[in-house]
């Protein structure tokens, strides 16, 4: 159904980083004006709870859970049973519903330009933002040696 991306995971997935990762305020306004012509929403799920991170221990190559996260959650579908899912850092249900919204849209209709176009600006944004936290991490960088 997704098309797999360079890097190897599914469009659908690097899609839900976007989303998951995308300015608060413009995600909730992109997912009023998509609510308008939805229809009726069934809630499946809409909660806050804790996931564990898991990271690997590049020494010993094994995995283990770093900690626990604050999330919040929302999965919903609607009457042609086609679903959307959100989750996203912090107890924000909005956010995580605005998210499942922009989903269940995306899932529902294949391609929408208003959606596309958000992705697109919240990628460039994100990459940016990125390149710039990079950029300070590597200021900090000191040069050891072993002996």
């Amino acid at each position: 159904m997704f098309n797999e991306t360079p890097s190897g995971g599914s469009a659908h997935g690097a899609t839900l980083d976007i989303l998951a990762r995308a300015r608060p305020a413009l995600l909730k306004a992109l997912a009023e004006t998509l609510l308008e012509g939805m229809g009726e929403i069934s809630v499946i799920t809409n909660r806050t709870g804790l996931v564990m991170v898991p990271m690997r221990d590049t020494v010993e190559n094994v995995d283990f859970h770093l900690g626990e996260v604050l999330v919040s959650e929302a999965h919903i579908a609607d009457a042609a049973g086609y679903v959307g899912y959100g989750m996203v850092t912090d107890r924000d249900l909005e956010r995580a519903m605005a998210m499942a919204v922009v989903d269940l849209r995306l899932a529902a209709t294949g391609d929408e330009p208003a959606i596309t176009s958000f992705i697109a600006e919240e990628r460039a944004h994100q990459v940016a933002e990125d390149t710039a936290r990079m950029r300070q991490v590597e200021a900090t960088r000191v040069e050891m040696e072993t002996f």
